[in-house]
């Protein structure tokens, strides 16, 4: 009787220690649209959002509990016509520019899409000078 015991205790305190902590995926996450047309718009918008807790995988590739929220509110969203640009701009304005892979130029964000183009203006300068300046030696 007590070997009975000393095994059913063993497996109940094993469940907890042979768990690796991450949460099932949500019985939604991975249902497709019944429409290809839709499924494939949905798909197409999923490949250009980031995982927020991923950060370097689409939510499309992503298993985390959060990008499987994200398919299920993108292909809801699809599934009652909403154009997927107003999507996009739903989820920027609910999770931050980060989310998207194709950034927008605002007033935050010129700086970093002129600041490439200023230095390339630059270093032409700086060569066209120097090379100027070689054969008139």
């Amino acid at each position: 009787m007590s070997r009975w015991l000393l095994a059913a205790m063993a497996l109940a305190l094993a469940g907890p220690a042979l768990a690796d902590g991450t949460m099932p995926p949500a019985p939604y996450a991975y249902r497709q649209l019944e429409n290809p047309a839709q499924e494939a718009s949905a798909k197409a918008l999923m490949e250009t959002l980031r995982c927020l807790q991923c950060q370097g995988q689409s939510i499309t590739d992503s298993d985390a509990p959060i990008a499987g929220d994200m398919r299920h509110q993108v292909r809801t969203r699809i599934k009652a016509g909403e154009d997927p640009e107003a999507i996009r701009a739903w989820l920027v304005a609910s999770y931050g520019d980060y989310i998207s892979y194709a950034p927008r130029v605002t007033a935050t964000t010129w700086p970093l899409f002129a600041v490439p183009l200023v230095l390339l203006g630059l270093i032409g300068l700086i060569l066209r000078r120097r090379l100027s300046l070689g054969s008139a030696r």
